[in-house]
């Protein structure tokens, strides 16, 4: 529930996202500092790279995110299928291990995330005067936490000896900037509500793939990376999924900085952070989604 109490309420609502982050990056740290020898290992070795690992690796990620959709309720369709398949044949699926490939599109995902809170924060309703100061800050701390994911994604790229993703997901730029586009024609209040659902979209879109993409890591390192920032995707998701209770109910001024009488909160609020048991994963991204060779 959002700061049912005041400010102190707020304030601990944003620690408790610092200490997750602070816990995630330092568990990433460690990872990163016992990939380097698994990078140095694979660098004298460039070609041991197994193509029939890759293929398998490639029709275990179609699999896990066909098993995703059809728990989302979404037919997968011959044609999805089938460019799924495509991405195998491409140069970046060719030329990288399935590791890499994997953290390229985590790093693809995050860039993707950090332009879009940014061209957010430039809306007089997100970022300005006008804006509330509780959406404000939680776009300002959480840009600031996916580029310090995109750095991590990078750098164990770069230490399995890939290339690090400098560039957002391309499936979902003209997504986001369509999207955009809309938000800056609408009404504050519309817009503020339409540009949390974007920000729950691709919040989940980074939640589920980390997800998916968990069990097919074979390097143990880049499996702990990505366990660990997923779960701060996952507190995005429930800090968003509840503003976005407040702002449907008609009652933007219940995110507030003051305090606030619980009576008067609707009851979604309490109960919309956690729609599922278990996160779902029809949202992944493909692993080579965002590869680069």
């Amino acid at each position: 529930m959002i700061n049912i109490h005041g400010e102190r309420e707020f304030d601990a609502l944003l620690e408790q996202s610092r200490d997750l982050h602070s816990a995630a990056m330092a568990t990433t740290k460690e990872a990163l500092d016992e990939l380097v020898e698994v990078g140095r290992d694979r660098r004298d070795r460039p070609d041991e790279i197994d193509a029939d690992a890759s293929l398998v690796f490639a029709e275990s990620s179609e699999h896990a995110v066909r098993r995703g959709l059809a728990a989302g309720g979404v037919v997968a369709s011959a044609a999805f299928g089938a460019a799924l398949l495509g991405l195998t044949k491409s140069a970046a699926f060719a030329s990288a291990p399935a590791d890499v490939q994997m953290l390229q599109t985590s790093a693809s995902i995050e860039n993707l995330a950090v332009s879009t809170y940014k061209t957010a924060l430039t809306l007089p309703y997100i970022g300005g005067r006008s804006a509330n100061p509780v959406i404000k800050a939680f776009a300002t701390t959480t840009m600031s936490q996916h580029s310090q994911h995109a750095q991590a994604f990078n750098a164990a790229v770069r230490n399995l000896g890939g290339k690090a993703q400098k560039r957002p997901d391309p499936k979902y730029v003209p997504v986001v900037q369509a999207a955009v586009a809309t938000i800056a024609k609408q009404s504050p209040s519309a817009g503020a509500l339409a540009a949390v659902g974007l920000a729950i979209t691709l919040e989940n879109v980074a939640a589920e793939t980390y997800v998916a993409n968990c069990p097919l890591y074979t390097d143990i390192n880049s499996r702990r990376i990505t366990a660990s920032i997923m779960g701060v995707e996952a507190q995005h998701v429930a800090t968003l999924l509840a503003v976005r209770a407040l702002l449907e109910a008609g009652a933007p001024e219940l995110i507030t900085l003051s305090p606030t009488i619980a009576a008067k909160l609707p009851a979604a609020a309490g109960a919309v952070g956690f729609p599922s048991a278990f996160y779902q994963s029809a949202m992944a991204s493909p692993a080579t989604e965002g590869a680069v060779s």
